[in-house]
């Protein structure tokens, strides 16, 4: 009599962001039924699209695709790529244009002829040659991240301590800035910005962001910036029918009110649905925002306050949140790029008003996405869509969003167009007539005056440095502000890239990707105001506790998880979280059982002939010749000095 076959395994993942969606299509690969929970009416959380029934769309969020491998990596690794689902990937060409307050402009680029032109413009013969020392280091840092930081889990304080990640730790410069690497190379005010300003990608201000993330550089200059035709949700509305295609069930708006564990909380075993409809799973993956899990899925008990280690998670440093304009234009604006970057002239103090006082500058740097110009879609014939972001601070006194909450987002719950008359409801052009030089920055987070001194700055920088005019030319407006992005996503305190990337939030620090369960002696006032210190007395701790210290189960994917933000990151976590998960089962890995998906184009297996890599050593540099003469001589005084006692 044949055994009956296996009960099929279960996995409910709430969130359909790109952790979720990636996740959950991987799961349901390695053989799970797999359904996805999400409490808006749409796919791919802040990787969504804004559209109007006159033909504008716009990238609610990401609008710049960084990083490709990692996307080819995972249709690769799902058995399938990104040309088989019919997403087209368009290069944009120059990268950036960089705009300043002196009427000057950089055009990024990675085509070297072009870069040569710009770096030597401003710094000389000796620039370029510094330009390619940076070109240098900041692949270093790109290389070692990608191979031991952002495809190897980091689940406890003795992950920190493997020998393979030791030994690159310092190459990586985690205890410089950004802004600190970058003038090593960079001997202009001008180039300096030119080459830190993505940090802001981070939601980190460059001048404590570590040199580490000098790999966005890097990425951009030497992979190039893409863009999905269709929009950046392109990518994950494939992602979506790919799981669908295996077997993943899609429930759209569904909130999950709890998530439920076991009577010893030491398990998680389904969800809570605001509908009070319990669904049971042998695991749950949480793609919400991490901080809003702890503190109201994961709540102790109805209407109980957070967790003690909840507290502490909302008392860590958050990253920027953003004030972000979507416009529709009644006519193409040719003097703008795809992406466009206008840099504050006060460039420290811009980013101390959103980094230390989670404010907005009087004149902040901004960046202007025209999706229209790589892809006609984005707007109708002879018309531009324009997407403008504003780094501000993220929220500094707000509560946790409601469950319940409705909002579709735009600019505090309602839609604004430019012809909108109600008085309940003024626009926002109202707010910031041309007339008006604009509204003083308070001291406060008064944000109905931020987005008024925000929309004027961007309209009358743009003029003045561009030459165009968009006031009279904006047909459609809406907003995002920190507390739609917060009340749309739950985001905790409307940081709309999670949690801060500092030294002392990565790695082992950052809250790992299995759940953690409190506990009272860790999570207290140690855990609470303990800082950095705290931070290490609780990873030590948990090395104590080891599989106790563990909600069995659940695991965490997305921006405030490891690895960290950003799309790719993301999707590098949905990998990390997907094996953890089949291991914890004891099932297979059917991607690492194909080979498939080697990021960084690993040389294949079998090669020879012309093909063969052998590193010649007169390559070997003046130190390392050095070492072996001083070998040799030892060796032969060793000699003689054996021969001549003999």
């Amino acid at each position: 009599m044949t055994d009956p076959k296996p009960r099929q395994k279960t996995a409910i993942v709430i969130g359909a962001g790109v952790g979720g969606t990636s996740t959950a299509a991987r799961l349901a690969t390695a053989g799970l039924s797999v359904t996805v929970l999400e409490k808006n009416a749409f796919t791919g959380g802040r990787c969504s699209l804004l559209t109007t029934p006159t033909g504008y769309r716009f990238d609610q969020g990401p609008s710049l695709l960084l990083l490709p491998r990692f996307f080819h990596q995972t249709f690769e690794e799902l058995g399938t790529s990104l040309e088989g689902e019919g997403v087209e990937l368009r290069k944009c060409e120059p990268n950036y244009r960089i705009w300043f307050g002196d009427g000057e402009a950089f055009e990024m680029s990675s085509d070297l002829a072009r870069m040569k032109g710009e770096v030597e413009k401003w710094e000389g013969v000796g620039g370029w040659e510094r330009y390619l020392g940076f070109l240098q280091e900041a692949h270093r840092h790109y290389e070692v991240s990608v191979e031991h930081v952002l495809l190897k889990n980091f689940t406890s304080l003795g992950s920190m301590l493997r020998g393979s990640f030791l030994r690159h730790l310092f190459e990586l410069h985690p205890f410089e800035s950004v802004w600190g690497r970058a003038g090593r190379y960079f001997w202009t005010e001008r180039l300096r910005r030119v080459f830190t300003f993505g940090s802001m990608y981070m939601g980190m201000s460059l001048f404590d962001a570590p040199g580490t993330y000098s790999l966005l550089q890097y990425t951009e200059l030497c992979e190039g910036i893409w863009y999905p035709v269709g929009g950046f949700h392109k990518v994950v509305e494939k992602l979506v029918e790919v799981g669908e295609r295996k077997g993943v069930e899609y429930r759209l708006d569904t909130a999950v009110e709890r998530i439920v564990l076991d009577e010893s909380g030491s398990r998680a075993v389904g969800v809570r649905l605001e509908s009070g409809e319990v669904l049971e799973a042998d695991v749950v993956v949480n793609n919400s925002d991490l901080v809003y899990a702890y503190t109201q899925l994961l709540a102790p008990a109805e209407n109980a306050g957070p967790t003690p280690y909840a507290e502490s998670l909302a008392q860590r440093p958050a990253s920027c949140s953003s004030i972000s304009f979507y416009w529709g234009l009644s006519e193409k604006v040719p003097g703008l790029e795809a992406h466009n970057i206008f840099l504050a002239d006060e460039y420290k103090e811009s980013f101390d008003s959103i980094f230390k006082k989670h404010l907005i500058p009087d004149a902040p740097s901004f960046y202007v996405n025209v999706p229209s110009r790589v892809d006609g879609s984005a707007a109708p014939e002879g018309k531009d869509s324009v997407v403008v972001l504003v780094p501000v601070g993220h929220l500094v006194d707000a509560s946790p969003p409601s469950n319940s909450n409705k909002t579709n987002g735009h600019a505090n719950g309602h839609l604004h167009d430019t012809k909108d008359t109600n008085p309940d409801y003024p626009t926002i052009s109202s707010a910031s007539p041309a007339t008006q030089p604009g509204i003083q920055p308070t001291l406060h987070q008064d944000w109905p005056a931020m987005i008024a001194l925000a929309r004027t700055t961007i309209l009358s920088t743009i003029l003045s440095r561009t030459g165009v005019d968009l006031a009279p030319l904006i047909v459609h407006e809406e907003t995002n502000d920190p507390v739609t992005w917060q009340q749309k996503f739950n985001l905790d305190r409307g940081a709309i890239l999670g949690l801060s990337h500092s030294f002392f939030n990565v790695l082992s620090f950052r809250p790992s990707t299995r759940a953690r369960k409190g506990s009272p002696l860790l999570d207290g006032w140690v855990g609470k105001r303990g800082g950095v210190l705290g931070r290490v007395a609780e990873l030590v701790g948990d090395l104590g506790r080891g599989e106790s210290g563990r909600i069995k189960g659940l695991y965490m994917v997305g921006a405030s998880a490891h690895p960290g933000t950003g799309v790719p990151i993301c999707l590098a976590g949905g990998r990390l979280v997907a094996e953890q998960v089949l291991g914890d089962l004891g099932m297979r890995v059917p991607w690492r059982e194909r080979g498939e998906g080697v990021v960084g184009g690993k040389r294949k297996e079998g090669k020879g002939g012309l093909d063969v890599v052998e590193r010649p050593m007169w390559l070997d540099g003046w130190t390392e010749w050095t070492s072996v003469l001083v070998l040799i001589a030892w060796a032969v005084v060793m000699g003689l000095l054996a021969l001549f006692r003999g």
